[in-house]
């Protein structure tokens, strides 16, 4: 038994380590991006993501990562996605397949979209979002 806590405590200390290692660098130099987004009617309790505008991109983009926060419940995960840069700057509706669109069970809540551009080796260069109440 103890050999065994000694081993899922050596396992666990890996994983820390090595989650604590696998952060995403923030270029020094990284671009504000300008995140448009609006709520319609389709969008609430839906997983139809809304279109997204996004200028200021970086020449060096190859992808753009979107992430959705309730700031009213946080640790609810609306997912969001990844996807390729080329080089418009429209995200179009339904673009995002891991999706969870507001679905407040009372009232309004405030939604932020994130979107982070990252280059070929992984580093965001510029990053931006947009916070909106929804649903109409």
């Amino acid at each position: 038994m103890k050999q065994l806590s000694q081993t899922l405590c050596a396992v666990f200390f890996f994983l820390l380590v090595i989650t604590g290692c696998t952060t995403t660098k923030v270029a020094p130099n990284a671009a504000n991006l300008q995140v448009e987004f609006k709520w319609t009617s389709a969008n609430k309790c839906s997983s139809v993501s809304p279109e997204i505008r996004v200028t200021g991109i970086p020449s060096t983009t190859k992808q753009l990562k979107i992430s959705m926060i309730d700031l009213d419940k946080p640790d609810f995960n609306h997912g969001g996605g990844t996807v390729k840069y080329d080089g418009s700057n429209v995200i179009p509706a339904g673009g995002l397949k891991s999706y969870t669109g507001p679905c407040p069970p009372s009232g309004q809540h405030s939604y932020s979209i994130k979107v982070d551009a990252i280059d070929v080796s992984g580093v965001i260069v510029g990053s931006g979002k947009q916070t909106k109440p929804c649903c109409p």
